[in-house]
């Protein structure tokens, strides 16, 4: 059992530094933990749809993983984070950033509050609230989504939440060229970057987004 899981976190390691992601062995054993704990979970709660092992850490981790170089600043808000995907993995390999995951669904909060328990993240904080009711929350400097909704509804949604700065990244399958020539101000474009998920067969993107100062163009 014990090269098991010596073997998993190898693996992991060398999928994660694909995507650019150097992680420590303690930072790879920390994410597994967390499949272990969310595996154990989703059999009394369902939270997640995805239960294959391998599919876990591609969906979960992999996947989360691929925004790690776009994150700014110290304060992060993982908008409908689910059972804490991507803010957890995110987390965990940036424990200098402190983390805020909202979501309105409680049973989801209450997994994300053990994690970070069981994990002793000290940067994680679990809210559970829909997002529209943080409209007076400070401002944040990174928010990041993945799944949530349309991109120009997600900007509508993060901009209570946002300064002239604050970046907001969505995750993405194909790139949504519809869905960023309606994006709304104050949101620019700052990147549109394809992302291959070590794993993952399908087509993904991260859009990473800028709230522009009043009166810049767009």
């Amino acid at each position: 059992m014990a090269n098991d899981n010596h073997n998993e976190v190898t693996t992991l390691r060398a999928q994660a530094a694909l995507l650019g992601v150097p992680l420590d062995g303690s930072q790879a054993a920390a994410l597994l933990q967390l499949l272990d704990e969310l595996a154990q979970w989703n059999r009394a709660y369902n939270l997640t749809a995805v239960e294959a092992r391998a599919q876990m850490i591609t969906h979960h981790l992999l996947d989360s993983l691929a925004a790690s170089a776009d994150l700014q600043g110290e304060r992060i808000a993982d908008l409908g984070t689910g059972a804490g995907f991507p803010g957890l993995p995110l987390a965990v390999v940036h424990p200098q950033r402190q983390f805020t995951l909202i979501d309105g669904t409680a049973k989801k909060i209450r997994f994300v509050t053990h994690a970070v328990r069981v994990l002793g993240l000290s940067n994680v904080q679990a809210l559970h609230q829909r997002v529209e009711a943080l409209a007076n929350a400070a401002p944040f400097d990174t928010l990041l989504a993945r799944a949530l909704t349309s991109l120009p509804a997600l900007a509508q949604l993060a901009l209570p939440l946002a300064r002239a700065g604050t970046r907001l990244i969505a995750y993405k399958g194909q790139r949504p060229d519809a869905e960023i020539a309606a994006l709304p101000a104050p949101w620019r474009v700052l990147e549109v970057r394809a992302v291959k998920v070590p794993g993952l067969a399908a087509e993904r993107c991260l859009v990473v987004l800028e709230a522009a100062p009043p009166g810049t163009a767009i």
